[in-house]
């Protein structure tokens, strides 16, 4: 009899072990920043196609280049079946004001080991004639220290990026640096701290530089006419934030700047 039943248990344990669902690796990626990043069409339950189209920041655009197929080029930072990038960046914001709203806050309540945190600001902290926003260089530094040090508190990996370039100053067919001492502060912190750095406001700088003044302007930059948008009726000279291509090529830019960095132990 046992003889008979021992095929019949051996079939039954082979398919519950045949059967038995793999659990997929997914890693976080939260991005901490300003309206550059900021994702428009999740931004605080407005009608985005019907108020705020056609602004875009990179991150909204950021989850296509997170593909399968692209984790790949990534797995010397992490290994993963599937990435959810979380957009918690908002316009305005500066390295002070992102932590006393309590938007940190939020991100370290949910931080887990093994997810990503991706922090870009500088483009408020910079602003002088804004006392709201502003932080000088050494309290920037000090955030910035912050956000990378309760990070990896949580187990997650912590990257920073130099601000996204405005578009301006031209000189001579290149963009120069507008920041003025942030994105060194920036590069600092990186140093001092061992933690990784994507240059953004170089890659971003290289890539505008290349494809000219006169395209960048019209093409990645909230220049248009009145009458082009239905949500801009009067038309807009932002050279500071992206339409879509701008968003698509700054996303990109960050992809790139992903694959280069050094291999996490």
């Amino acid at each position: 009899m046992l003889k008979k039943i021992m095929p019949l248990l051996f079939v039954l344990l082979v398919g519950t072990v045949a059967f038995t669902p793999v659990k997929k690796k997914i890693v976080r990626i939260y991005l901490i920043g300003d309206s550059t990043m900021a994702d428009y069409s999740d931004y605080d339950g407005e009608d985005y196609l019907n108020k705020r189209y056609p602004i875009m920041g990179w991150g909204q655009v950021f989850q296509p280049f997170m593909r399968k197929d692209s984790l790949a080029q990534l797995k010397h930072l992490f290994k993963a079946d599937s990435v959810q990038v979380l957009d918690k960046a908002r316009g305005g914001r500066s390295t002070r004001t992102f932590f006393e709203e309590g938007r940190w806050a939020k991100v370290t309540k949910e931080l887990k080991k093994g997810d990503v945190v991706m922090i870009q600001f500088g483009h408020n902290d910079a602003a002088e004639n804004k006392p709201e926003r502003y932080v000088n260089i050494q309290g920037y530094k000090e955030y910035l220290r912050l956000y990378v040090n309760q990070a990896r508190e949580k187990g997650a990996l912590p990257i920073l990026l130099t601000p996204v370039t405005r578009n301006y100053p031209w000189k001579d067919g290149k963009i120069g640096n507008v920041h003025g001492k942030y994105p060194q502060a920036v590069k600092d912190v990186a140093k001092e701290l061992n933690v990784l750095v994507i240059d953004l406001q170089q890659l971003s700088i290289d890539s505008f530089s290349a494809k000219g003044q006169d395209y960048v302007t019209n093409n990645y930059f909230m220049n248009f006419p009145a009458g082009q948008y239905k949500n801009y009726p009067e038309g807009q000279n932002d050279n500071t934030h992206f339409l879509p291509a701008g968003a698509q090529e700054v996303a990109r830019l960050v992809f790139q700047g992903m694959k280069t960095l050094p291999k996490q132990q």
